[in-house]
């Protein structure tokens, strides 16, 4: 399952699992941030710089709803180091811009000798035979629960994490391990947001830290750690953890959404009843947002 195909022009041409589960005219927020991250770090490639630096920051700014349609993702380095390389990032339909995105890439200096405080608690990954039994690349977990391979137990008031299988950004294409994470860290709003109603808020943002690069078997896992919410806006924080322990933090803004969506029925939705063909003109619809 792929986001985007990529025409021989650069241009991202969506395919139906790039639809949003709020409305089938919309690109979701994980598809956004990838082909974001995939621009900054093409960029990253082609600039020269140091094979030591890594990403250590990613934030995204989702400015309106990205339309279901072809879209370019391009990007510009703004500072270049031996140790840090700073990249901007945007995305654009019909010369509109829908996102945007800043990528700081750090170089590894070498462990240091001090000790610093730390969580001592460290998320469970699910057992190593879970598969997803739905259309999403996901399991989830909920505090009562469990590891479940189906969303279906887990539309309750619980903590959750969920873990994040592979799926390809461009067809054709493997995602380095920071193009999946960057899509994955859409997930935050999944993983802080949805309670016992369903998910009522949609992300305005995200801002995802690093401080090593995720396992090259691609699995990503989310675990909620912190939630404010006030008149229909949210803030959450989720940690970042693979197979080997803890990597990082997103962090994500939301606002109450129109209507709720029942994550326990999208599930199945992409593929099942739309052409693998996305509209190959380019635009954005006129529309508030």
């Amino acid at each position: 399952m792929s986001f985007f195909v990529a025409e021989p022009d650069g241009v991202l041409r969506p395919l139906p699992a790039a639809r949003a589960h709020w409305g089938g005219g919309q690109l979701r927020g994980m598809a956004t941030s990838g082909a974001l991250a995939r621009a900054a770090e093409q960029a990253l490639q082609h600039s020269g710089g140091s094979s030591l630096l890594r990403p250590a920051r990613w934030t995204v700014d989702l400015l309106r709803p990205a339309a279901y349609e072809p879209c370019e993702a391009t990007a510009e380095i703004v500072r270049l180091g031996r140790r840090l390389c700073l990249i901007e990032a945007s995305l654009r339909q019909r010369d509109v811009l829908v996102g945007r995105a800043t990528a700081l890439f750090l170089a590894a200096g070498g462990p240091v000798s001090g000790k610093v405080w730390a969580p001592s608690a460290v998320p469970e990954p699910p057992p190593q035979d879970l598969r997803p039994e739905t259309a999403e690349p996901r399991i989830y977990h909920s505090t009562s629960v469990g590891w479940t391979s189906s969303p279906e137990p887990h539309q309750n008031a619980d903590r959750k994490m969920l873990w994040a299988f592979p799926q390809q950004l461009v067809r054709g294409e493997q995602p380095t391990p920071f193009q999946n994470a960057a899509a994955v860290a859409d997930l935050v709003n999944v993983v802080a947001n949805w309670g016992d109603a369903g998910l009522e808020f949609i992300n305005a943002d995200l801002v995802l830290a690093l401080s090593r690069t995720p396992g090259a078997d691609l699995q990503l896992g989310l675990s909620a750690e912190l939630r404010a919410e006030d008149d229909g806006v949210s803030t959450s924080t989720a940690t970042v953890f693979d197979r080997s322990g803890v990597l990082g933090t997103v962090t994500g803004a939301a606002l109450a959404a129109p209507a709720p969506v029942d994550l326990r029925i999208v599930g199945a939705v992409p593929g099942d009843s739309v052409s693998d063909e996305a509209p190959r003109k380019s635009g954005l619809s006129d529309r508030a947002g």
